[in-house]
């Protein structure tokens, strides 16, 4: 990996973690970046007889950052829709939990880092960065999610003809392939959310949610953390059924939106607690997709794979702690503007 070959052999591991957060960020996929990190990560681990499950661990954390935070996740766009909140203000809301837990991540992979062999330089364009860059400053600036996607395929293409080998003739045939590739998973995804809905209108949702409420009801927490902890801990748990974050988002959406409603909580600090939550959960459940993903391409059990995902770990501590500690979250009121 030519961005793991600048990186010094001690910071192999926060190198990995970073590379991993920025393309997920820009692409905006956790399964999409560990598809095409996990090969040069098995390599990895071979190469410096590092822990196959600590590597792997390391690349789901930062598979996970990004698909928690980017703008252009399906997760932000479930999360956003079903709370009527605008993208860049749950963007807001989200870097201020994310970025303090992938600091204290990378402090923590930079001190288990042992000594390991260096990564042979190799040639490389930084050209081929510009797609991504793209992508991520035009999804920031709050452009249309789909527009992105396309300008980001179209800037790939570009990148490659003008600059690699790629022959454009062929980018209908990719493209076609890139979808043949998601359809299982987008049978999957059918099926689950069919599913999902017999659980919601049988009731099964209705009663998890009581019982949550129940439960953070008899937390004496001041203003609307109770419910907060409510909104977070039903994504949680829905995530923990479903192993799928998106579709735990979407069917939770209405109950969460209902809640934060009920106790002035606002779209954008509900829709970041639902997709905080689901990620981290999705991040460490040994069955979810992710996990079995890299299970299978280290030849490791997926349990160790989420043995290591400590940036999951840590921003479920440092997101419930935000939730306790700073002031109740309120709708702004003409009285009391935001």
């Amino acid at each position: 990996m030519p961005g793991l070959s600048i990186v010094p052999a001690a910071w192999l591991l926060p190198g990995l973690f970073i590379i991993a957060a920025l393309i997920s960020t820009a692409m905006g996929t956790s399964m999409g970046t560990i598809g095409a990190l996990a090969p040069i990560a098995v390599g990895l681990a071979t190469k410096t007889n590092m822990e196959p499950a600590l590597v792997a661990g390391v690349l789901l954390s930062g598979a996970m950052f990004g698909d928690n935070l980017s703008i252009i996740s399906d997760t932000t766009i479930a999360s956003t829709r079903t709370q009527g909140a605008k993208m860049a203000d749950k963007f807001k809301e989200n870097i201020k939990i994310a970025l303090p837990a992938a600091l204290l991540t990378l402090i923590i992979y930079s001190f288990i880092t042992s000594d390991t062999a260096d990564v042979a330089a190799a040639d490389f364009s930084w050209t081929a960065v510009l797609p991504y860059a793209a992508i991520l400053v035009l999804a920031v600036m709050g452009l249309n999610v789909f527009l992105v996607l396309l300008l980001g395929i179209v800037l790939a293409a570009l990148q490659g003809s003008l600059f690699a080998d790629y022959q454009i003739v062929g980018l209908g045939k990719d493209i076609a392939a890139g979808f043949a590739s998601v359809q299982e998973i987008f049978l999957l995804a059918m099926l689950v959310s069919g599913l999902s809905e017999f659980i919601k209108q049988q009731g099964g949702l209705s009663w998890i949610s009581g019982k949550i409420q129940r439960i953070t009801s008899k937390l004496k927490l001041a203003g609307n953390k109770a419910q907060q902890l409510a909104i977070a801990a039903l994504a949680f748990s829905s995530n923990l059924c479903i192993a799928n974050n998106t579709v735990a988002i979407v069917l939770t959406g209405d109950v969460a939106k209902n809640l934060a409603q009920q106790h002035q909580i606002t779209p954008r600090r509900s829709a970041s607690l639902l997709d905080i939550y689901a990620c981290i959960s999705q991040g460490l459940v040994p069955y979810g997709a992710q996990a079995l993903l890299l299970g299978a391409s280290f030849g490791i059990s997926p349990w160790q794979v989420v043995t290591y995902s400590f940036y999951c770990l840590i921003l479920l501590v440092v997101a419930s702690g935000i939730i306790l500690l700073r002031a109740p979250d309120s709708v702004p009121t003409a009285s009391n503007p935001a």
